[in-house]
């Protein structure tokens, strides 16, 4: 892994640091913010992440059909609301008894997964016959779903560095009933693939700062540092993408984060690197990506992502990119 993909030193501003105090956070996190959305609207954030994520599930409808679980559910007293953002989103408005405690969690009905990401897979768009990569596969939220877009037809190679995470992805996969698949426990940098694949999902390992709204401890767990390195490691990883797609193939890279080091940077390097490839736009509602940073001005391309905030969209944050290898 090289190293930083940016250099930054970023000063909180007085400003920056009593919102810091007063809401739990590192002041650097909230001094981008501030630079990202301005004071007001870096409020409007900060108290968005005060409220708590709603619990969210998708139906896999390639087993049942979405009326059928949601009926099944409501006799057993659960209320659900449909997901706007999501066809096979459902918000769990009250829940008797755990979500993931009841028979057709087990039966496969439905995966608990958070409404932001739910959207990353269909910007993959899987078809038949197709063989999709999935780089950051375990627990298995987006490879299931990828099989289930495609009622089970594509060929997905589901890869996982973690022997922990990769006993969740098995499970999942199984539980939810899907075949057409190859699961992989190593580093997906190093792959050694005998011919080049369709489709790549990178959902990249992030520092998770989009999901406050479920941890709070996100607030204070990473420096700086930690997001400078995690951002190389992401841009590793994605330059392996560009090598793994065939030419007229698809990438889509992911990351729970509203830090641009962990997104729009690492899109401006890889497209630096790898002239063939170019950002497409999304299909998903979204804000635009930002194509300047303290000062540090990224390839334009990146306004084409998308950006997920929890004060606009009602989600975790997160940041989605779809990129395209030329011919």
């Amino acid at each position: 892994m090289g190293g930083p993909i940016i250099s930054l030193k970023i000063r909180p501003s007085r400003e920056a640091r009593r919102l810091a105090e007063r809401y739990g956070y590192l002041a650097y996190m909230v001094e981008r913010y501030i630079e990202l959305l301005g004071v007001e609207e870096t409020k409007e954030l900060l108290e968005a992440n005060e409220e708590p994520l709603p619990e969210t599930i998708r139906c896999n409808d390639y087993i049942i059909d979405c009326r059928e679980l949601a009926h099944r559910l409501e006799a057993k007293g659960f209320e659900l609301k449909p997901l706007h953002l999501a066809p096979h989103g459902l918000v769990v408005a009250r829940q008797p008894i755990s979500i993931g405690a009841t028979l057709e969690y087990l039966q496969g009905f439905y995966y608990i997964q958070d409404p932001a990401s739910m959207l990353v897979a269909y910007e993959i768009e899987p078809r038949p016959r197709e063989t999709v990569l999935d780089m950051a596969a375990a627990p298995g939220g987006k490879a299931t779903q990828i099989l289930q877009l495609s009622r089970d037809q594509v060929f997905l190679v589901a890869v996982d560095i973690s022997r922990r995470r990769m006993r969740s992805l098995r499970s999942n996969i199984n539980r939810m009933r899907f075949r057409n698949y190859i699961l992989i426990r190593g580093d997906s940098r190093k792959l050694n693939l005998h011919r080049t694949v369709d489709k790549v999902l990178l959902d990249a390992p992030s520092s998770g700062e989009g999901i406050i709204r479920k941890d709070p401890t996100r607030k204070r767990s990473r420096s700086l540092e930690d997001i400078l390195s995690l951002s190389a490691l992401q841009a590793d990883m994605l330059s392996a993408a560009v090598n793994y797609v065939k030419e007229g193939g698809v990438i889509v890279y992911s990351a729970c984060t509203l830090a641009p080091e962990e997104g729009e940077a690492v899109i401006s390097y890889v497209l630096e690197r790898h002239p063939d490839v170019e950002v497409v736009p999304l299909s998903i509602p979204h804000s635009p990506g930002v194509d300047e940073y303290f000062g540090v001005k990224f390839n334009g391309s990146v306004r084409k992502c998308g950006r997920l905030y929890p004060h606009i969209h009602g989600t975790e944050g997160f940041f989605i990119c779809k990129l395209i290898k030329r011919p």
